[in-house]
């Protein structure tokens, strides 16, 4: 089912890992995804809802106003895009990553009961209020450059 109204495909800014949870990631050249898992490697990785992070550039950028040091990964997002409204996907969207890797959204933003090591590094954090999460339905490759396409979303 398409997503009406929504011209939605962007790139892929920057890909992203780290060994511990609750901590900045490093960008990677690339990063495999494991369907039902998430990226090997990573920390999020596994048997539940937010197995892969997403986060829109847009969204960093606005941080970058008053924190111009800020990158991808610093959010501890796993894929960071450009081109796409992230927040506003339905739980339940379909993106296509790439030549065929493919998420589905799981959930938009999150609740932070404590201030992680991201807020202290970054002064913020937009996760909450503008990430998402998603589940591998199809693994592959992923890498900057790749196009996402929000392809549909599941019957309601």
């Amino acid at each position: 089912m398409s997503i009406s109204g929504n011209n939605s495909s962007g790139l892929v800014v920057a890909v992203s890992t780290s060994q511990k949870k609750g901590e900045r990631k490093e960008n990677v050249d690339r990063a495999i995804l494991k369907e039902n898992f998430g990226i090997i490697g990573d920390a999020h990785a596994g048997d539940w809802h937010r197995q892969v992070s997403l986060l829109a550039m847009e969204s960093i950028d606005k941080m970058k106003k008053n924190l111009p040091h800020l990158n991808p990964g610093i959010f501890a997002e796993n894929i960071t895009t450009s081109g796409l409204d992230l927040p506003h996907l339905p739980v339940g969207a379909r993106l296509k990553i790439g030549d065929g890797v493919l998420l589905e959204v799981s959930q938009i933003g999150k609740e932070c009961h404590t201030r992680c090591a991201i807020y202290y590094a970054a002064g913020d954090c937009v996760m909450p209020k503008e990430g998402i999460f998603a589940i591998v339905l199809k693994g592959g490759s992923v890498q900057e450059g790749d196009c996402v396409e929000v392809i549909g979303n599941v019957e309601a």
